[in-house]
């Protein structure tokens, strides 16, 4: 049992280990919350001249692309597509920076509400691809709406944007109940993901394929397994390479509410 000062001496000992542990906690969060802040505000604070970059490129076109020769008309479109690139990951990094801010507890809310907005954002992808979504009526989850929104955009995007050359895109959705969660599935026909990637996807600004065949900013599975573990789910991949790609995640599922979703 020990001597009364050696009971004392590791209490003691305890209490500076809790102290030190609490001080790199708060340490840990302020310079979390830093650096959300930072990200914030560099990322908004980029935007204006973005749209002075964006606004002269096209006045730049427009009064003068006819006399250029065709190294300037090279040059001008190099920097509209970078001011473009620009813009999708200045807006991919609010996304993420504002992932960290505090917000109101989630509320029951039917997952078709925003995989209904999603879809609307990416109508015209969508359209020019000639890709079917299909889902059948999905569940009650406890949820946040804009942040839901966002995850259907990213995943649906993705099905969409990674196809294979010839095959028009054929994006499933489904949710099954798996005890006090719903489990969602997003699967396609596309391109598929070797075996080696299916985690490293989901890290920031990780990109497998060259810009020029596929645009993305490497942020978009990062922003998706943040929103989850948000909700206090998980996300993964199932993939087979030339075959297609299953994104799964979970949900929490509202008290009382029983049944399951499907694909038609």
């Amino acid at each position: 049992m020990g001597t009364a000062l050696e009971r004392s001496e590791a209490a003691a000992e305890v209490g500076r280990h809790r102290d030190a542990l609490q001080e790199l906690n708060a340490n840990l969060r302020r310079s979390n919350a830093e650096l959300e802040r930072f990200a914030f505000v560099a990322s908004h604070d980029l935007q204006e001249p973005l749209r002075t970059i964006a606004s002269f490129s096209e006045v730049l076109n427009r009064r003068y692309g006819d006399v250029l020769d065709e190294p300037g008309r090279k040059y001008l479109s190099l920097v509209t597509r970078g001011a473009e690139r620009l813009k999708l990951l200045i807006d991919d990094l609010l996304v993420f920076s504002r992932l960290n801010a505090r917000r109101e507890p989630p509320r029951p809310l039917a997952a078709d509400v925003p995989l209904a907005e999603a879809l609307r954002r990416l109508d015209a992808l969508v359209t020019t691809a000639d890709a079917t979504v299909r889902s059948a009526p999905l569940p009650l989850v406890l949820g946040d709406e804009s942040e839901l929104t966002q995850l259907f955009q990213n995943v649906v995007g993705n099905a969409v944007k990674f196809r294979r050359e010839g095959v028009a895109p054929v994006v499933e959705i489904a949710a099954t109940r798996e005890d006090g969660m719903w489990h969602f599935t997003v699967r396609d026909n596309g391109i598929g993901i070797e075996p080696t990637y299916v985690e490293r996807v989901f890290g920031l600004f990780e990109r497998l394929h060259v810009r020029d065949r596929y645009e993305g900013t490497g942020l978009g599975l990062a922003i998706v397994r943040k929103i989850v573990e948000r909700h206090g789910g998980r996300a993964w991949i199932e993939s087979v390479p030339g075959e297609g790609t299953a994104v799964h995640f979970t949900l929490p599922a509202v008290d009382g509410e029983e049944g399951s979703g499907g694909s038609t």
